[in-house]
């Protein structure tokens, strides 16, 4: 492929020659090679323009560039965006993978992981081979690549999609998220499908949203990239999500206006078993259960059936692919020998934790136990929000470290102090997490419900810069097994 054949239509202004053949789209001047087209991004710490010669030296073919850099002996491509043009480029560098599978796109605040498993997970029952491309990872088969970001770089999002037409899938099932989309991660393509969620304070700060009118802005570009929405007209921010949309529009909800609505939702409990079940209304009749517990899991449910029937699949499948989908670090089960149930989940904010501790306190637990920190070089004010909420709706707080990163885990176990000193809740603390969950498992009585919240599906503790392995299950089955509760793996 030459420099020519990559710009394609691509809005741009080039000095210097188009005919050399290229060798591959980077962004990261280290893995410049001959024949590659560099693409200066400008992030919130550094502007790769300053490496332009740099890549030159190295070989580049051609150097994109927003703005100006001293003359380089190569090719200039200049464009108004290169995180737009890297995306453009990726795209076209993959021969257009979007174009061979559909493509759904999942944003929201809350929900997006679950959904998109369950959509996998129907999809999957009905014979079409799914991929995922999300927070936990990106899964092509059995396949699970690791990856940093929620929504990663788009030269990622392309490299994997071409990796899944590659492979024979037919859907891709993406995880937007409001920095993807502002950063133009998912452009230079269009998406089939666009799915919200819902909508709440998140993401601002630092080099996230500086308000709540911006994050929901980001959010609502998913709505201007696909051809059809479909929307939970339950949360009262849905029309400002969809303001300015140019797809078309399907609801969901429990709402009588929602095309496709949920009615007599139910609750199922017993011990090591938490789950709900529900009628569908409107658009599709019938009757499903689902093993993760929660009225915000019948709206996960609902959008990926409201998704699902965009591919004419029958009740059978959808039935089948909720009954045994499986999502990490959501709300997610864990093996205990003992009359009580254990749950590990995502919730780092006080909105998700209010939302988890008031879906386990509806199934009216002995005690409910919830074992949480706060990641550090995050605001402070998030801490005392989630001691706050802890302290208000559960029956024990054990608070511990999470990702302290930079900061001293003393220091963030305070201000977490700070907000559960504002309620009567009882609580203790443990700074070292595997201690931690030591004593939840030891102290467990009959009946308890114990979530282990904020680290969800990751596999590690981040202190001072460096990640350590850290997987809760692993954690709980080696404690389960020295206490003589398991027996000995041969």
């Amino acid at each position: 492929m030459t420099i020519l054949e990559l710009l394609e239509d691509m809005p741009c202004r080039v000095t210097g020659s188009t005919a050399a053949s290229v060798s591959g789209i980077v962004y990261d001047s280290r893995k410049v090679k001959p024949g590659s087209v560099f693409v200066c991004l400008v992030g919130s710490r550094t502007d790769s323009h300053v490496f332009a010669e740099q890549a030159a030296e190295a070989g580049a073919a051609a150097i994109v560039t927003q703005h100006d850099i001293p003359p380089v002996p190569c090719t200039e491509i200049r464009v108004k965006d290169t995180r737009e043009a890297l995306a453009f480029l990726s795209a076209a560098w993959f021969g257009h993978p979007a174009q061979k599978m559909k493509v759904i796109g999942v944003t929201g605040t809350k929900g997006k992981t679950t959904c998109t498993y369950m959509i996998h997970s129907i999809l999957e029952s009905a014979g079409i081979s799914t991929g995922i491309i999300g927070t936990i990872g990106t899964v092509i088969g059995r396949q699970l690549i690791p990856t940093s970001n929620t929504t990663p770089e788009s030269y990622d999002i392309q490299k994997f999609m071409h990796m899944m037409v590659e492979a024979g899938c037919k859907v891709c099932v993406l995880e937007a998220s409001s920095i993807g989309l502002r950063d133009h991660r998912v452009d230079g393509f269009t998406f089939d499908i666009g799915l919200f969620t819902n909508f709440s304070e998140d993401h601002l700060g630092g080099n996230e949203h500086k308000d709540m009118r911006e994050y929901m802005a980001c959010k609502a570009l998913l709505f201007r990239k696909c051809r059809l929405g479909v929307i939970n007209t339950d949360d009262a921010n849905w029309k400002g999500i969809t303001a300015g949309h140019t797809c078309s529009l399907t609801t969901y909800g429990f709402g009588e206006t929602a095309q496709l609505r949920a009615e007599n939702d139910r609750l199922i409990s017993k011990p090591g078993y938490l789950g709900i079940e529900f009628d569908l209304c409107g658009s599709l009749q019938g009757h499903v259960c689902i093993d993760i517990p929660g009225k915000f899991n019948v709206y996960n449910a609902l959008g990926a059936v409201a998704v699902c029937q965009q591919f004419d699949i029958t009740l059978e499948n959808i039935q089948k692919g909720l009954d045994t989908v499986k999502v990490k670090g959501r709300v997610e089960p864990v093996p205990v020998p003992g009359n009580y149930t254990l749950l590990i989940d995502y919730a780092h904010n006080a909105v998700s934790m209010q939302n988890i501790l008031t879906t386990l306190r509806q199934y009216h637990p002995n005690r409910l136990v919830c074992m949480f920190g706060a990641g550090g070089n995050r605001p402070k004010i998030r801490r005392y929000e989630m001691g706050e909420m802890s302290g208000n709706l559960a029956d024990l707080s054990v608070i511990t470290a999470d990702n302290s990163r930079d900061e001293d885990v003393m220091d963030i176990l305070a201000d977490i102090e700070v907000g559960l000193h504002k309620t009567s809740g009882k609580y203790v603390v443990i700074p070292d997490r595997k201690e931690a969950i030591q004593y939840c498992l030891d102290t467990a009585q009959d009946g308890d419900v114990i979530v282990l919240a904020g680290k969800g599906h990751e596999m590690y503790q981040e202190i001072k810069g460096v990640k350590y392995p850290f997987d809760e299950r692993k954690i709980v089955h080696n404690i389960l097994t020295e206490e003589g509760k398991l027996p000995l793996q041969s």
